[in-house]
């Protein structure tokens, strides 16, 4: 029985919008049932072609599974694996020179008998390039040409009538999530690798190490304080300390405090000081250690842009004390800084 034998009130959009999801979201569980029941050879046999691979990945289909395909192609790129596009009809009037020795081409088809796709096949089984196939049984024309094959199973389309692409194609698309997801897992595919290769944008800037983005750095510009002063002597240490590089900010908004070790011990933030102020006008005379955040939270000199963005998010602080592998300050993150960059939000 198809999907558009069922009934759906035609005035609740909203309940068939949701059968629709389930549909797809159905079709992604099975073939994730077929991995551990019935496929994981297959998968495995995939994962090794591609983790092989000494060139690019090409992948290729037809119409919806030719447009899935390039952002499969785009996934594979993201997580370090070079990948393009070939179009199986443009393939045969001279783009076959995109695929160099080296390459491993994914072909996609869900019926697995799309003639552009089983021609370009053949061309390349004859030049004896890597082959990995997906569609939707292993007795497919597509499957028979290729090194490697994935199934499918037969799908039931999330359209009423189970003609348009969409549970296939959804199915396509998040098989070769996987795939590029378990090829960087075998790979060891870290952060760093992946900052390489996402260098722009909000992505590249989240794993940048936080001391890229320092305005206030100890020695220049960022002051530390015993923290056995009295208050109102931190102040004016403070106030009066000449910032070392021309051109950069005079003080940031919090004093940094440190132990006889020279390692953190505390902050005392302005925002603590109009506190206090307001509260206790004599207070400047008491100990910092009385007033100051002790053991504040802090980040290490490894640490990145996305660590303090989850400190400023889950803690509220405004300004975040970096210290080396000692435990010594080496400067302070400022929140104002992260707005600037649209790392965080007001």
């Amino acid at each position: 029985m198809t999907r558009a034998s069922q009934t759906t009130p035609v005035n609740d959009e909203a309940s068939f919008i949701v059968e629709a999801l389930t549909a797809e979201a159905d079709a992604i569980r099975r073939v994730a049932d077929r991995v551990l029941s019935e496929d994981s050879d297959g998968w495995r046999q995939a994962v090794d072609l591609i983790a092989a691979c000494e060139g690019h990945v090409v992948v290729s289909g037809m119409g919806k599974s030719g447009l899935v395909g390039a952002k499969i192609s785009a996934t594979f790129s993201s997580l370090g694996q070079p990948s393009n596009v070939l179009h199986p009809a443009e393939a045969v009037h001279g783009d076959l020179g995109r695929v160099r020795r080296g390459d491993v081409v994914l072909l996609l088809s869900y019926s697995g008998e799309t003639e552009e796709i089983i021609n370009l096949a053949l061309i390349l089984k004859a030049d004896g390039v890597p082959r990995l196939g997906i569609s939707n049984h292993g007795g497919s024309s597509l499957a028979r040409q290729c090194d490697v094959h994935l199934s499918l199973g037969d799908l039931t389309e999330a359209c009423p009538l189970n003609l348009a692409p969409t549970a296939s194609t959804t199915t396509q698309l998040a098989i070769g999530d996987a795939l590029a997801l378990a090829v960087a897992r075998r790979r060891n595919f870290d952060a760093n690798d992946f900052h390489r290769v996402h260098p722009g944008g909000m992505l590249g800037v989240g794993l940048r190490k936080v001391t890229e983005l320092l305005r206030f750095r100890v020695g220049e510009n960022l002051p530390v304080l015993a923290d056995t002063l009295v208050l109102r002597d931190a102040l004016l240490v403070a106030r009066e300390a000449p910032a070392t590089t021309p051109g950069k900010p005079r003080r940031a908004g919090a004093l940094v405090l440190v132990d006889a070790a020279g390692r953190l011990s505390g902050v005392f933030t302005d925002a603590d000081l109009r506190r206090l102020v307001l509260d206790d006008p004599a207070a400047l005379d008491r100990p910092i250690a009385e007033v100051m955040t002790a053991r504040p939270k802090h980040l290490g000199i490894d640490d990145l842009v996305r660590d303090a963005e989850r400190l400023v998010r889950e803690h509220r602080v405004d300004e975040i004390p970096v210290v080396d592998h000692d435990g010594c300050p080496v400067g302070l993150v400022d929140v104002q800084d992260l707005l600037a960059m649209k790392v965080v939000k007001e």
